[in-house]
């Protein structure tokens, strides 16, 4: 017994290392093998970054694991990933790894795949890979092509995508959230095919799109001839959306084309069959839904598809006089008719069209029908339509439990006609359109959280002509806003159906025009430390337009300000209102602009060029936070001001500038002006360091001042200012953080400098007292709330005394010149009439020796006297 548990442990060993070791020796077989079957058979290069032999867990089949598979197409299509993958797992049966004469693939699943189709202009296509295979070459012993062999029994794609794009034939095509299976055995000649589909279709043809991510499910089994390459449909239902679909018929492969004959049609007529076509974000669940009448969808597709056919189909959808009602809504939809054909009879794609024979429903008391016929659908479209009825806005959230109609109120009545095609349109030949008929909506409004208010159009009223939409009458009210609009329209169609602007000219008027009615709350977005940022209000001129507006209100709000009579023109294109001659009474003054502003870029701009005129300041400056950045002392200013003012920079999303983003030039004039320095802290520091100046009698009369700021930093330009016998010039700089930079030289008459000054000029008369002055330098630094101020007072009373020395030595050198000069006079006798040549001699020679001796006098020196002597 111990013996035969000792064979057994063995043998379990010897199997388990077995099992071990076989991934260990054939893993580099199998993987070789993959690789060369690849590379010798497609034109490309293909590459994984991880391939595994798998044994435990699909015994006793072996499983090849290949991880991160990518496929990239050589030219003209280099660079191209035609196939990739994050998973593809083979499977095989276990017994093929020993075996040297081929491996067969019985089942594989495929994870995450996206295949990229495309056929360019030249109408080559990029999975067109395959080595050409040489015939009159004898297959070697080692061909991997017979080597390694598809016996598929089962296979599973899970969540990939297929798309498919046609240049030449300005076609594209997607299928997304792609999921596929299906069994049977697919090595013999003829064999059938149990699939299960599901996905997301688009589908789009000369830029038209017919299908948007239409969910699609399809259970089919096929019967496939191998030999005649023949697919055949024998049990296939199909869901478009919610809408179900039985078909027949096959596909079949020919050299050169493929054959179709396809037959489709609704399981049923019920009425929810028209819902369940509708995508179900707009139809929502259809379950519980009370129908009456029927709808139908019946359509053939026979004929060749290759290179310049496709097949030639007739779809019909008809209903009879059908309703709906929704549960827990209280009104129906009533008297539907709906008569459409899809059609092509010739398998040439430009004679495709569409045929809406009848389009009719009611709603209470309110008819509405339609007509239309699209014709040449791939090349020049051409379209014919009617429509005429009347819609009570407010019944659609009561039949239609769908987002977009909740919210409405009105009524809308339209009969209108249009006949065009799209080359007309394109090439903005309007006048070879046809359209006719008038518009008109009364007492509508619109709810939605969007808006700060509801929209509300008391009237609108259009007429439609062949070039223009006329505007006839637009009042309309939003929270304070009033608005009365009349104009023309030139291209609506190209705004409609070819991405055009809207081009127009319109005249507008207001009685009250509040901005802040158009802010828009916008949904905060996601930071990257996956918080949600602080939702802001954002202004975006739509991109649409491209519009001249002659606008007249007579009150506008902006933030806290009030604008009176505004008048002037407004240009909108490419996401910029261009303001011409724009005029306004604020402030108690007049301001005009000119200007800019331009929401283009994800950071809203603007630049204008403002004229005021008799503004008065503490409201403006108080007021406007520019113009307190510009100048934070002006609110201590009372009185009235002109300026010219250029400036450009960056809008918040309430759109108030961005100070630091600013740059340009103010001029300034102050008008009657007068100051309060109590509700200014630096002129309150002013007083305190000079304490013989009162800010109060400063002469503001007539001040012009210029200043220039960029990037958050205002430089003024030196002015001066009086005070009575006191002139102050000030220069400097601040920053829009109201730092401060500014010297003040004030020219203080001597008088006012203190006890230290009063010695010192006490050598002067009165005259010389008041017209000497010292210049005294104020430092101003600190911020405006909290100035900082410094005064040299030393130096200006070193400035005093060398002006009274200076003083003293002009007095001293004018009396000494005054002296030679009488003592010349006296010498030339000048002044003195002439007597007696005798005396007058005499006179002279004792002028000249006084002459001598004040002289020398004068600069210190005196004449020895001659000593005695006895002769």
């Amino acid at each position: 017994m111990k013996k035969i548990f000792k064979i057994i442990s063995i043998l379990a060993l010897a199997f388990i290392a077995f099992i071990i070791l076989i991934p260990i020796i054939f893993e580099g077989k199998i993987i070789e093998l993959v690789k060369k079957t690849i590379n010798n058979n497609i034109d490309a290069t293909v590459d994984f970054n991880e391939a595994d032999l798998i044994l435990w867990k699909s015994f006793p089949n072996a499983e090849v694991a290949l991880k991160n598979v990518s496929l990239v197409t050589n030219a003209p299509f280099e660079g191209d990933t035609l196939f990739s993958a994050a998973a593809i797992d083979l499977k095989m049966p276990f017994k093929d790894i020993f075996k040297s004469d081929g491996i067969n693939i019985t089942s594989f699943v495929i994870d995450n795949a996206s295949v990229a189709i495309k056929i360019n202009a030249g109408g080559k296509a990029n999975y067109d890979i395959a080595i050409a295979k040489n015939t009159e070459n004898t297959p070697s012993k080692d061909n991997v092509s017979e080597s390694f062999q598809l016996k598929l029994e089962s296979y599973e794609i899970h969540n990939s995508t297929i798309s498919y794009e046609d240049v030449s034939g300005n076609m594209a095509f997607q299928l997304t959230d792609f999921n596929h299976s299906g069994t049977g055995n697919l090595s013999a000649t003829t064999s059938k095919l149990t699939t299960t589909t599901s996905g997301l279709i688009s589908f789009q043809l000369d830029s038209v799109r017919y299908l948007n991510k239409n969910k699609i499910k399809l259970d089919a089994v096929f019967n496939i001839d191998v030999k005649e390459q023949r697919y055949s449909f024998l049990d296939n239902k199909a869901i478009i959306n919610q809408l179900p679909l039985v078909f027949d018929g096959f596909v079949k492969v020919n050299e050169n084309s493929q054959e179709v004959k396809l037959a489709f049609k609704t399981p049923s007529s019920d009425f929810k069959n028209f819902l369940a076509l509708l995508p179900e974000v707009y139809s929502k669940n259809i379950e519980g839904v009370t129908t009456t009448g029927n709808f139908d969808v019946t359509g053939n597709i026979e004929g060749i598809v290759d290179d310049t056919h496709i097949p030639t189909f007739n779809i019909s959808i008809a209903s009879n006089n059908a309703s709906f009602k929704y549960p827990n809504l209280p009104k129906s939809l009533t008297n539907i008719n709906i008569n459409t054909e899809i059609v092509n009879k010739t398998g040439l794609t430009k004679d495709t069209y569409i045929a809406i024979e009848k389009l009719s429903f009611k709603v209470d008391e309110d008819i509405f029908n339609a007509t239309a016929t699209l014709r040449d659908i791939t090349e020049n479209m051409k379209v014919n339509a009617s429509v005429k009825g009347t819609v009570n806005l407010a019944s659609l959230e009561k039949i239609y439990p769908a987002e977009a109609v909740k919210g409405f109120k009105g009524i809308v009545n339209v009969d209108a006609t249009t006949n065009f095609d799209m080359a007309s349109i394109e090439k903005k030949r309007y006048q070879n359109t046809k359209t006719a008929g008038v518009f008109k909506l009364s007492n509508f409004e619109y709810v939605s959280t969007e808006l700060n208010n509801p929209l509300q159009i008391k009237k609108a009223a259009v007429t439609f002509t062949p070039k223009t939409v006329q505007l006839n009458e637009f009042d309309a009210q939003l929270g304070q806003t009033d608005v009365a609009t009349t104009g023309t329209i030139k291209n609506l169609l190209g705004f409609l159906f070819n991405d055009e602007d809207i081009e127009g000219k319109f005249k507008m008027t207001s009685t009250t025009f509040s901005v802040n009615d158009f802010m828009v709350t916008e949904t905060g977005a996601d930071t990257d430390n996956g918080e949600t940022a602080k939702a802001g209000e954002q202004l975006k001129i739509p991109s649409f337009l491209d519009v001249i507006v002659n606008a007249q209100a007579t009150t506008v709000l902006y933030d806290d300000i009030v604008l009176k009579n505004v008048t002037g023109t407004m240009l909108i294109n490419d996401q910029k209102a261009i303001l011409k001659n724009m005029k306004s009474t604020v402030f108690g003054g007049n301001l005009g602009f000119n200007g800019f502003v331009s929401t283009k870029d994800s950071i809203a701009t603007f630049a204008m060029n403002l004229d005021v005129a008799n503004f008065d300041i503490a409201s403006s400056f108080s007021s406007l936070k520019l113009f307190q950045a510009l100048a934070p002392i002006a609110k201590a200013v009372q009185g009235k001001i002109n300026s010219k003012i250029s400036l450009s920079g960056n809008l918040n999303d309430d759109f108030t500038p961005n100070l630091n983003s600013l740059s340009g030039d103010v001029l300034g004039e102050l008008l009657a002006a007068k100051i309060s320095p109590d509700s200014s802290p630096l002129l309150q520091g002013l007083e305190q360091h000079l304490n013989f100046l009162n800010v109060k009698k400063l002469n503001l009369e007539n001040l012009k001042t210029s200043l220039t700021f960029k990037d958050g930093k205002v430089a003024l330009k030196p002015f001066t200012l009086h005070y009575d016998d006191i002139e102050i010039t000030v220069s400097g700089s601040h920053n829009f953080d109201t730092s401060l930079a500014y010297d003040a030289v004030i020219n203080v008459p001597a008088k006012y400098l203190g006890k230290e000054a009063s010695q010192l000029i006490a050598q002067l008369n009165d005259k010389e007292q008041n017209d000497i002055k010292v210049p005294v330098n104020a430092l101003i630094t600190g911020k405006f709330q909290q100035p900082v101020i410094k005064t040299d007072l030393t130096s200006a009373i070193a400035n005093l005394s060398k002006q009274i020395a200076d003083k003293q030595k002009d007095k001293l050198v004018k009396k000494g010149k005054d002296k030679v000069t009488n003592v010349l006079n006296d010498l030339l006798g000048g002044g003195n009439k002439q007597k007696d040549s005798t005396a007058t001699d005499t006179v002279k020679k004792n002028n000249v020796k006084n002459v001598a001796n004040d002289i020398l006098g004068l600069f210190g020196k005196k004449k020895k006297k001659k000593k005695d002597t006895i002769n």
